[in-house]
């Protein structure tokens, strides 16, 4: 008889079922939260939910702008007048922190506290601020949002705040719903030696974006000299690049940017005007044509052979075309029509709509790239029956004709289609 005891089966215990995830507190406004904090809380909530527009009013919930229209932020709490108070001076405070400060002999924390103070004093009079500033560190996440562009105003409610989260990176130019046909026709439109580029579109259809990507392309691609005047600064050119024969590693890019804000580095937009052609560029971006003698100003480097940029807030060549005039006695548009004929290069109008998936880049580009599209426009006072006809032709592409494709691409609704056609008479669309 053995005397050995056999060992007893080890047996495994049951798994233990996979602990569910917690869902991160949401954020609160709190009472005594500065300035600093206010905004971490709203931008921890728009970094959660990937959107970029916020507008904050006194004694109102906040809202942000999704696909699907305006969304209230109702969880977060309502913002007293003091709250959205003390947000606009760390706003302040953050644009001055970044602030060059050439010519202040005092200390940076004073010299932004007396900035801050003349700033508000300005809004007292105006009742509006529009500037741009850096990005808020936000501690929930540990990260800093993108550069931010305010609009401090007051309403019914008092003070209020329209804030647009910029990305930090510039995207290529690729990734912005613009075909790669019509990508490469921009870049071959802005190796051009001189002539006008155009790009319109409504508030909010991304045309700095469009721009800043276009700009971002010749810096890093061409050895040239581009001045900017911009109210305010968006986006920022770095003066170097990823290196394209050492991945991982920077190189200084060709170009030279010399970006000029109006308020900090030019005393006004008019004086951005005058000085930009004693720099010596080779390539100019305005902010925006915002009357006549913004217009003349890039006409008049267009024709002494600078390549310039700039954006109108129109919708379609047509309009373009129209608003252009408008800042003309009528005597004198034959001769405005002449020299555009001249000297544009390409007119590229867009729009972002509510798509089934997100939000859609649609757009009309048209390129003044055979004599049929500069008699159009040197014709255009006696009817824009022409232009529209050279649109529709190969390389341009019409509104209504991008719409039609993003519409059979699933890319947006009928209801969405039919309410952004430029011509809701013709009856050759589906």
């Amino acid at each position: 008889m053995s005397n050995t005891t056999e060992a007893a089966p080890q047996v495994t215990p049951p798994a233990l079922p996979p602990a569910i995830p917690q869902a991160p507190p949401v954020p609160t406004f709190e009472s005594g939260m500065a300035g600093e904090q206010l905004l971490g809380v709203i931008f921890q909530v728009c970094d959660s939910m990937g959107v970029s527009d916020v507008q904050v009013r006194s004694e109102r919930p906040v809202y942000i702008e999704t696909n699907h229209g305006m969304e209230c932020l109702e969880q977060l709490g309502v913002l007293s007048s003091n709250d959205v108070y003390e947000i606009y001076r760390e706003l302040l405070r953050n644009r001055e922190s970044a602030s060059h400060g050439f010519g202040e002999d005092e200390s940076s924390e004073d010299r932004s506290e007396r900035k801050i103070e003349e700033a508000i004093e300005r809004f007292q009079e105006t009742h509006v601020d529009d500037f741009s500033c850096n990005g808020i560190f936000v501690a929930a996440t540990g990260k800093t949002s993108g550069r931010l562009r305010i609009q401090m105003h007051l309403s019914a409610s008092g003070l209020g705040m329209t804030c647009r989260i910029l990305n930090d990176s510039i995207p290529d130019l690729d990734v912005l719903g613009i075909d790669p046909d019509t990508s490469e026709m921009l870049r071959l439109g802005v190796q051009r030696r001189a002539g006008l580029c155009l790009v319109t579109g409504p508030t909010g259809s991304g045309k700095s974006t469009t721009l800043a990507a276009i700009i971002d392309w010749l810096r890093r691609n061409h050895p040239k000299h581009i001045v900017t005047v911009e109210d305010p600064v968006e986006y920022q050119y770095p003066s170097d690049m990823d290196d394209p024969d050492v991945p991982g590693h920077k190189c200084t890019a060709p170009s030279i940017v010399t970006q000029q804000e109006v308020g900090r580095d030019l005393a006004s937009y008019r004086q951005g005007l005058k000085d930009v052609l004693r720099k010596a560029p080779h390539v100019i971006l305005l902010g925006e044509i915002r009357d006549r003698e913004a217009m003349e100003t890039c006409m008049e480097a267009a024709q002494t052979g600078h390549l310039v940029l700039s954006t109108l807030h129109t919708t379609g060549a047509i309009k373009t075309m129209g608003r252009i005039l408008e800042m003309y006695p009528r005597e004198n548009h034959p001769a405005v029509l002449s020299r555009l004929s001249e000297i544009l290069i390409f007119i590229h109008s867009q729009g972002l709509l509510s798509g089934i998936k997100g939000r859609v880049l649609t757009y009309e580009f048209l390129q003044n790239n055979e004599d049929a599209v500069s008699s159009a426009i040197g014709g255009y006072d006696k009817g824009a029956r022409a232009l529209e006809d050279v649109i529709k032709r190969a390389g341009n592409i019409a509104w209504d004709d991008k719409l039609q494709s993003l519409y059979e691409e699933d890319k947006i609704s009928r209801e969405t289609f039919e309410n952004a056609r430029m011509h809701r008479e013709d009856t050759e669309y589906v």
